[in-house]
């Protein structure tokens, strides 16, 4: 219950308490602990109207503890050529698998890591480079750079994806062997110290000279991220269609280069209602995003493309947390208990306590998550059906897809 009640938002630094931010304070107000204190009551109230036994399904939860064990984790780089072949048997020769796609360079970086006994010596530990505390001033000129977007200039942009990933790949994504510096492959530490991610948000609080790259305060970075989990069976033409775009544009994702390619996770099915409904493999875009929501990004209509492949073609399922509007609509019907699911919803929140607008638009329930109008592709809130959702004053019209015939994707016209 309390995790339902206080959830702390690590990513934007925000208390979030039944969807009303605040900034970080070392005290929460005392009117909001008063709305938590209500709402708490009223879901009380709520579960002694159940029966009995749809109480006890709802408080049950089953724990499965594990000893502690060690990891053992080595990147290797390689040619993406039968990337496609690979990622159907990687996932099944490594417990923590996972890949890092760089499609305009043709490579990918393969994670082999494994579980190992904890009498293995190491002590290692992983602090990804992005996610630790950068100086501001470094984030704001990084943020500048970017203005590459404006001026068209894609061989900027691939420059700069090089830049970064190489690296990336040479400091080892930020793993090192004893918490200190990184001396060499394979690095194996605990499971506690190789799954964490990032020590930005334990970084000194030194009035934000330095801050986590995503901090809105500052001026910072600002992306979308389209995330979709595909199928294991159909993954290997996904992976084909997506370097057949490449061939046709291949300097198209280097804008996603530079926020470290894609990050394909493997994710299993799961008997739960909203849960992935085969063995599947997550593909996670971060990619560039322009303050004014009018304005096209460079290769913008490569990345539609992708989005409407992943979505349409091959019948992904949307991340519920990393996607636009468009990965949304109608995505229910994708799942087997989808209906069950609303039912159970509505016999345990009648009131809607745990709703909002946007979940009861997102669920299907009331309400649509296209908004039709003026530009509206360009921000992912449509599709595009007409010239006036693209950019047509900027050389952007609606057109169909490259390689997936059935899209309709914003793509510049030149004279």
């Amino acid at each position: 219950m309390k995790k339902i009640l206080y959830l702390y938002n690590y990513e934007k630094r925000y208390h979030t308490i039944f969807g009303t931010k605040f900034k970080q304070q070392k005290k929460v107000p005392k009117f909001i602990i008063t709305i938590t204190i209500i709402n708490l009551f009223l879901y009380i109230c709520l579960l002694m109207k159940t029966n009995k036994s749809k109480r006890q399904k709802l408080w049950q939860v089953t724990l499965n503890l594990q000893p502690m064990f060690k990891r053992s984790i080595t990147y290797l780089s390689k040619s993406d050529s039968d990337l496609g072949d690979q990622v159907l048997k990687f996932g099944k020769q490594h417990e923590f698998a996972d890949i890092i796609w760089y499609p305009s360079q043709h490579k990918a970086v393969y994670r082999v890591d494994d579980r190992i006994s904890s009498n293995t010596s190491g002590n290692g530990l992983y602090d990804f480079l992005p996610f630790r505390a950068t100086p501001s001033v470094a984030l704001a000129v990084i943020r500048t750079a970017e203005n590459q977007e404006s001026k068209s200039d894609a061989d900027g942009k691939c420059s700069g994806a090089k830049l970064v990933t190489s690296g990336l790949l040479s400091d080892a994504y930020g793993l090192t062997n004893n918490g200190i510096i990184f001396t060499g492959y394979p690095v194996i530490g605990y499971q506690n110290r190789l799954q964490a991610s990032g020590t930005c948000l334990d970084s000194p609080q030194d009035s934000r000279i330095t801050a986590c790259a995503w901090d809105p305060r500052i001026k910072g970075e600002f992306f979308h991220q389209t995330t979709f989990s595909i199928s294991l069976s159909v993954a290997k033409s996904f992976i084909q269609d997506v370097q057949k775009l490449v061939e046709i544009e291949p300097k198209s994702l280097c804008g996603v280069e530079i926020y470290n390619g894609i990050l394909m996770r493997y994710v299993t099915a799961s008997t739960a209602y909203l849960g992935k409904q085969v063995d599947a493999i997550d593909f996670d875009f971060t990619y560039y995003r322009s303050k004014d929501p009018m304005t096209p990004r460079l290769h913008e209509g490569i990345l539609e493309e992708i989005e409407q492949l992943a979505l349409f073609k091959y019948g992904a399922l949307p991340h519920w947390g990393k996607n636009r509007n468009i990965a949304f609509d109608g995505v229910m019907k994708k799942y087997k208990h989808g209906k069950e699911f609303l039912r159970i919803k509505e016999v345990y929140d009648p009131m809607g306590l745990f709703s909002s607008e946007w979940s009861d638009q997102v669920l299907g329930i009331k309400g649509e998550v296209n908004l039709v109008k003026e530009g509206c592709a360009l921000e992912g809130l449509c599709i595009c059906s007409q010239d006036i959702h693209c950019a047509p004053s900027k050389g952007y019209f609606c057109r169909p897809g490259k390689v997936f015939r059935d899209a309709r994707i914003c793509t510049p016209i030149h004279n």
